[in-house]
C-alpha cells in the first residue's frame, strides 16, 4: 500500500497560501505532508521562500489529522543541531504527534547566507551525523554538552519534550548517506526512484523503515500551459543533487538549466489532465519500493484547482493503482 502526500512548497507561495493549501489538501483526503525548508527559491520564477518553521506551527493549528514533515532541513549552517531540536520538539507538541523531522546534508542555495564558505560533500556528512547526535540526544531528554568536530553543545536540554519525539527522516543521494541513514534515521527520504539507494538504507540497517519518496507534477487542463509552467519553474529539477547542493544563487540555477527545453521537462514531469499519465509517473517509485511518495503541484496559483482534482481524480485513481 502506497501513502499519497501533499507538498508545502515554500518556494512557489507566501505563508498564509500555504497554510490554506495545506488545509484544503487535508480536506481532498492527502494521507501526510511535507514542507520544504528554503531561504532562496530555486529560479525567480517560483518568488518565495517563507520560513518554513513558522509556516508550520500555524499548519499544525490549523489542521487536525494530516501528518507534517520537513523535506527536509539542514541542521548544520543556518541552523545549529540544538536549535533543531528544540523546534522540531516544539512541533511535536504543536501537532499533537502529527510531525516527523527531515534532515539533509543540506544545498549551497540556502546554507550560504550566514556565511563561512560551503564545505565538500564529505565534510557535510561528517557535520550530518554529529547534528544527528545531538538531536537525538536531545530527544532523550538527556543534559547534552557535547565537543565534536565540527560542533559544540554546553549544558543544552529541551525543557518542552513530547512523549514520543519526532521521528528522524535523513535524505540519501548516495552509499555515505544510505551509511548514516540507515544506522541513526527511522525512515529514509528520496527524490529520486533509485531502488539501489533503498537497497543500501536496508544493508546499513534500514530495513523495515519507512521510505519517503517525492515527485513534481503540473496539473492544468490546458497541458501547453502546465508544460510552460514546469519549464518555467521546475527545470532545475532534472540537474540531479550533485549539482543541485552545490550552486549558489536562483541565478546560477538559471544559467545551468538555459539549454533545458520544454519538451525535455515534459518528458520526465507528468503534465496536463490525464491521471494514467500521473499514475504512470509514480509506479517507478512503488516499484522500487517507496510506500510514501508526496506530490509537488508545481505553481503556486495553481493549488486550489489541484487540490479539487486530486480529491476527484487523482487520489481515486493512485489508490486504485497501488491500494
Amino acid at each position: 500500500m502506497v501513502q499519497i502526500g501533499y507538498t508545502m512548497m515554500t518556494e512557489q507561495a507566501g505563508p498564509r497560501e500555504l497554510v490554506d493549501h495545506l488545509v484544503r489538501a487535508e480536506e481532498a483526503g492527502f494521507d501526510f505532508s511535507v514542507t520544504s525548508d528554503h531561504y532562496f527559491p530555486w529560479l525567480r520564477s517560483q518568488g518565495h521562500s517563507p520560513y518554513a518553521w513558522s509556516v508550520l506551527g500555524a499548519a499544525a493549528q490549523a489542521t487536525s489529522r494530516i501528518p507534517l514533515m520537513t523535506y527536509v532541513t539542514c541542521p548544520t549552517r543556518r541552523y545549529h543541531p540544538a536549535v533543531v531540536a528544540q523546534k522540531a520538539a516544539t512541533m511535536q507538541l504543536l501537532s499533537e504527534g502529527r510531525f516527523r523531522l527531515g534532515l539533509g546534508a543540506g544545498e549551497n542555495l540556502n546554507e550560504h547566507v550566514v556565511g563561512g564558505g560551503w564545505p565538500p560533500v564529505d565534510v557535510r556528512h561528517e557535520m550530518l551525523e554529529e547534528a544527528l547526535e545531538i538531536i537525538q540526544a536531545l530527544f532523550r531528554g538527556d543534559h547534552v554538552t557535547y565537543h565534536g568536530d565540527h560542533f559544540d553543545v554546553e549544558s543544552a536540554r529541551l525543557w518542552d519534550l513530547p512523549d514520543q519525539p519526532p521521528p528522524i527522516g535523513v535524505a540519501v543521494s548516495g552509499e555515505q548517506s544510505c551509511r548514516l541513514a540507515g544506522h541513526l534515521a527511522d525512515l529514509v527520504i528520496a527524490t529520486e526512484p533509485k531502488a539501489n539507494l533503498l537497497e543500501a538504507f536496508d544493508r546499513h540497517g534500514g530495513e523495515g523503515k519507512p521510505r519517503v519518496g517525492q515527485l513534481p507534477v503540473s496539473y492544468g487542463t490546458d497541458r501547453d500551459a502546465a508544460v510552460e509552467r514546469a519549464h518555467s519553474q521546475f527545470r532545475w529539477f532534472g540537474l540531479g543533487w550533485k549539482v543541485n547542493s552545490e550552486l549558489p544563487h536562483p541565478d546560477s540555477f538559471a544559467a545551468a538549466t538555459q539549454f533545458v527545453t520544454p519538451d525535455d521537462v515534459a518528458s520526465s514531469i507528468p503534465c496536463g489532465d490525464d491521471p494514467e499519465d500521473f499514475v504512470a509517473a509514480v509506479r517507478p517509485y512503488a516499484e522500487a519500493g517507496f510506500d510514501e511518495i508526496a506530490l509537488v503541484q508545481i505553481g503556486g496559483e495553481t493549488q486550489p484547482e489541484f487540490l479539487d482534482w486530486s480529491a476527484k481524480t487523482l487520489l481515486p485513481a493512485l489508490r486504485e493503482a497501488f491500494g
